[in-house]
């Protein structure tokens, strides 16, 4: 860069994204500062600044504008690395931190080991469109939600009680249950509620022909019953490819259903999951989960096993096998999408019982 406008090889940029304006650090071969400015966080302004100059490695961190500027970095001919925000501490924890020492710090650890970095690929455009669809929906379902729990506790602090009803029927039937004095305040929230329960049924028909028309193997996940289409394509949204997994039980980890490890010495306390990956697919899970074990779930390997696993009566033992049942079921789901096989909801427990009659004692 400089008057040139020419970065030599094994240069190094750390960039600090910023809504409007993003902060850069620019590293020469030998780890010395030779740059420090920011350049507006716009697709014009990023091709002016990085077009024509010598392929770098440049770093950045996730977030909200990280893949559009990936994208338009790479067309550019530059090495990016996006790093995972849960591996920066020494970013967060800095008692200095502001923009243009995150951007040094990120040139810094990319110049010396981009893997440090724990680097993610962002999904293509038409993926990205796809998923903002499904994150759409998300976002009317958690409005929803909060406009049905403020309807229920206003009337509680009336004396009255709007009864147990399914989300989708509550504006409906809450409308006669409001007491008299609420009635003109809350009519604004149940037609809210109403007209976002309209958008969501909508959501999900988009959905469900996204799912047929651009991804048939969502087919293979449907087959485990509680994943519909929903959770189905949102799966194979985040993952992108069965074979980006080298083994099936790594999703679990990677979806952040794995729980923490504390371990020292003799102590290894049990500890919550990680959170890790996509926070509303590991939500879906969750649910699925909750209706495998619920009193509608089929008999199925997975109900059996969560079954045993809540039956142990530790603390919390329910919640954690609906968890434990989530990550049970994300390894499945893999292991369907990877080999296309027909799913068989009692094929553990086959086995297990010809192993058994193989194990009894022949008659004398």
């Amino acid at each position: 860069m400089g008057e040139s406008s020419r970065v030599p090889e094994q240069w190094t940029v750390g960039l600090d994204l910023g809504d409007k304006h993003s902060r850069l650090c620019v590293l020469d071969a030998a780890g010395e500062e030779v740059e420090s400015s920011r350049v507006r966080t716009t697709p014009e302004a990023m091709r002016q600044r990085f077009a024509g100059i010598t392929a770098s490695r440049i770093a950045l961190e996730v977030g909200t504008h990280s893949p559009w500027v990936q994208r338009l970095l790479e067309e550019c001919g530059h090495e990016v690395v996006v790093a995972n925000p849960r591996k920066l501490r020494m970013i967060y924890q800095n008692d200095s931190k502001d923009d243009g020492v995150d951007a040094e710090s990120l040139a810094r650890v990319a110049r010396m080991d981009p893997k440090l970095l724990r680097p993610i690929r962002h999904r293509g455009r038409r993926a990205q469109q796809h998923l903002a669809l499904l994150r759409s929906r998300a976002a009317l379902v958690r409005a929803r939600t909060l406009s049905v729990n403020h309807v229920r506790g206003s009337v509680k602090s009336f004396g009255g009680r709007v009864k147990t009803c399914s989300t989708g029927s509550f504006a409906r039937q809450a409308v006669g249950q409001v007491p008299a004095e609420l009635r003109s305040v809350l009519r604004g929230v149940l037609e809210l509620i109403a007209a976002l329960t309209v958008r969501i049924r909508r959501y999900d028909k988009q959905i469900e022909g996204l799912a047929g028309e651009c991804y048939p193997e969502t087919a293979l996940l449907r087959q485990v019953p509680g994943v519909g289409a929903l959770t189905a394509t949102s799966y194979v949204l985040t993952l992108e490819g069965p074979r980006r997994f080298r083994r099936s039980r790594s999703v679990g980890a990677y979806l952040g259903l794995r729980p923490r490890r504390s371990q020292s010495g003799q102590r290894d306390p049990e500890l919550r999951i990680t959170k890790a990956g996509d926070t509303e697919l590991r939500r879906l899970l969750v649910g699925a989960a909750h209706y495998i074990l619920g009193p509608f779930g089929p008999d199925t390997d997975l109900r059996r096993w969560g079954e045993a696993l809540a039956a142990r009566g530790k603390k919390n033992a329910k919640k954690r096998a609906v968890v434990a049942v989530a990550r049970k079921l994300a390894v499945l789901l893999h292991r369907l999408w990877l080999t296309g096989e027909v799913y068989e909801p009692l094929r553990q427990s086959r086995v297990d019982k010809r192993r058994h009659h193989r194990a009894q004692p022949m008659p004398a």
